[in-house]
């Protein structure tokens, strides 16, 4: 699988402030990557170096293993790092035809990249007529004009209503489909989760994990038990080899797993030792709780 981005120790400082500490992480052709963090975690600045307009104070990237300059390889990259800018008096197709000029590229793909966002039917309608995920969609389209290798989205759905989110996040997928590699920037858990293959975490500018979404969220899970005799219930999972923590609050117990086991056998080992359950539902750990394990970890 080849590489489209690489970032190698990358740091930003504005004065005292590190914006950008040490980072280093692979985007590889073909998958949708997510920066993961709350704001001020570093990422609309680490996409900003990327595409050249902030300049790194250290470490160096990449773009396409090395083989082309930043100038040449940023023509294969589409983005969208600010908000949706267009002629508010012109309409769509007349918006994406300027922009076609201004970067040089055919207007022949503007129909395509219309339908493709689901706005053809308003391609004569104004700008300024717009709800804010109809203006969103349009400047994806404007930035898929060139067939981009890679789309960079900076908090694609910030602002965005429920249903402006959906459609968002829908296209997002569809792109990806299509084969075009996607990188966006996020403070959305629900979002990285839904949409993204692979996560870098990012705190303060500094990097807590990177790696598939799947195998971040892959721990053994956890058990939710409730019985009459709830003393004798903590006894037996604290003395069990496969259980790692046992929490009781009110009177439910929830036991988290260090290796599998089958909510089925591990019932039939609670008969066996006269414990019987009035409820047990087996969960896994989300996104959202593998990540403020990793921010409560490493907390100042």
């Amino acid at each position: 699988m080849s590489t489209i981005l690489t970032i190698t120790n990358l740091t930003k400082k504005y004065g005292l402030l590190t914006a950008v500490n040490n980072l280093s992480f692979t985007i590889k052709k073909g998958n949708v990557y997510g920066i993961l963090g709350p704001n001020g975690s570093g990422k609309s600045t680490t996409l900003g170096i990327a595409l050249n307009v902030v300049n790194k104070t250290s470490g160096d990237f990449k773009w396409f293993d090395g083989n082309v300059t930043t100038h040449d390889a940023l023509k294969k990259v589409g983005a969208i790092i600010e908000r949706p800018n267009f002629y508010p008096y012109m309409t769509a197709y007349k918006n994406l035809e300027l922009v076609c000029k201004i970067k040089g590229i055919d207007t022949s793909k503007i129909l395509e990249k219309l339908e493709l966002v689901d706005l053809i039917d308003r391609k004569d309608s104004k700008f300024q007529t717009f709800s804010l995920g109809m203006k969103q969609r349009l400047a994806i389209a404007s930035a898929l004009l060139n067939d981009p290798e890679i789309l960079i989205l900076d908090e694609p759905t910030n602002g965005l209503d429920p249903q402006g989110i959906h459609k968002i996040r829908a296209l997002i997928q569809l792109i990806a489909s299509n084969g075009t590699t996607i990188l966006l920037a996020s403070h959305l858990l629900d979002e990285v989760e839904k949409v993204c293959t692979h996560v870098v975490v990012l705190r303060k500018g500094e990097k807590l994990y990177s790696g598939r979404v799947d195998e971040m969220i892959s721990s053994h899970g956890f058990f939710e038990l409730k019985t009459e005799d709830s003393q004798k219930l903590v006894s037996f999972l604290e003395a069990h080899p496969l259980i790692s923590k046992t929490v009781k609050k009110d009177d439910m117990v929830t036991a988290f797993l260090k290796e599998p086991i089958s909510a089925s056998e591990f019932n039939k080992q609670l008969v066996n030792s006269g414990i019987f359950l009035s409820h047990l539902v087996m969960r896994k750990e989300s996104l959202e709780e593998q990540f403020l394990k990793l921010t409560d970890n490493t907390s100042a």
